[in-house]
């Protein structure tokens, strides 16, 4: 027999009522606005490339960087008593004293903390991933923000900051990926499909 999770709530929840309800309960959620989103199950395809991407940037990322796959992150979009957001980037690169302060604080990492949010995207993630998270990470602060398509041939768009205009979106790449911000990086797209 299997049990179903926890119903959320049904009223607008804070950062901390929704990490403790996320606490009691299993499966993919997140905060939008203080409304509990469900996401689907990752595919193996989504999987696979969220290893590969991990296996390639581990060895470049500096040592005061770390990466974390799928955790949750406070937009802190609001203050702390208002109705939330909440994400789960499908991969994150955080400061060392990010994790050093949560560990210590307890609670979820900051978008504060976030120098790099990376989403790979799947069917019923295009307009949440191009459009509704790219202006949420925008509006955090998020410096950088990588989008990777994995249809006929991944594809990167690396997204930075661009003052209160939000992100501007370089051309996709594929093939070989480089870059110099946040941290000098080469990626051979093609190894993540």
């Amino acid at each position: 027999m299997t049990a179903l999770p926890l119903q959320p709530p049904r009223r607008l929840l804070t950062v901390a009522e929704f990490a403790a309800f996320h606490e009691a309960t299993e499966g993919r959620f997140e905060l939008q606005e203080g409304n509990v989103v469900v996401s689907p199950s990752p595919t193996p395809e989504h999987q696979v490339c969220l290893q590969e991407l991990l296996h390639q940037l581990r060895p470049q990322v500096p040592d005061h960087l770390r990466t974390v796959p799928e955790v949750d992150i406070d937009l802190v979009l609001v203050p702390s008593h208002r109705p939330g957001f909440v994400r789960i980037p499908d991969l994150v690169v955080v400061t060392r004293e990010g994790l050093k302060r949560r560990r210590a604080e307890g609670g979820l990492l900051r978008a504060d903390e976030v120098v790099l949010a990376v989403e790979i995207v799947s069917d019923g993630s295009q307009r949440t991933d191009h459009t509704i998270k790219h202006g949420e990470y925008a509006d955090a602060g998020v410096p950088h923000y990588w989008i990777l398509e994995l249809d006929a041939r991944p594809a990167l768009i690396a997204c930075h900051l661009a003052g209160e205009f939000g992100y501007v979106d370089a051309a996709p790449v594929s093939g070989i990926f480089t870059a110099d911000e946040p941290f000098p990086v080469r990626l051979d797209l093609d190894q993540l499909g």
